[in-house]
């Protein structure tokens, strides 16, 4: 069995509020939010299509996938408006360094 560790993502400077980014971690490509909640980690990909979640619009904390409109929570992943979820991880801060622990890829939530 092995231990979720918290890994390097990113600085802090580098995600402006409200937005989002894609990075790789662990060969996995994790999308990584900041909005007024705080920070916030999911799967990349929309499990609709595989649209890039990192690019979506940041609100009422949720992201909007910014091909088919699809919600999903920014905390949870839970999909507001469709049927499957995504992935969320786990987000620390350590100074100006940005930190993700991996879920298992079976937490995915669905609706």
């Amino acid at each position: 069995m092995s231990v979720a560790t918290s890994m390097y993502a990113c600085r802090v400077d580098d995600v402006p509020l409200g937005e989002g980014r894609a990075i790789t971690l662990d060969g996995r490509r994790i999308a990584i939010f900041r909005s007024a909640a705080g920070w916030f980690a999911l799967d990349a990909a929309c499990p609709h299509r595989g649209g890039p979640l990192a690019d979506g619009i940041v609100c009422d904390n949720a992201v909007i996938c910014p091909l088919h409109d699809r919600r999903y929570d920014l905390a949870s992943g839970e999909a507001l408006n469709a049927d499957d979820g995504v992935t969320p991880h786990r987000v620390e801060l350590d100074g100006e360094r940005v930190l993700v622990t991996l879920a298992a890829r079976a937490e995915r939530v669905a609706a």
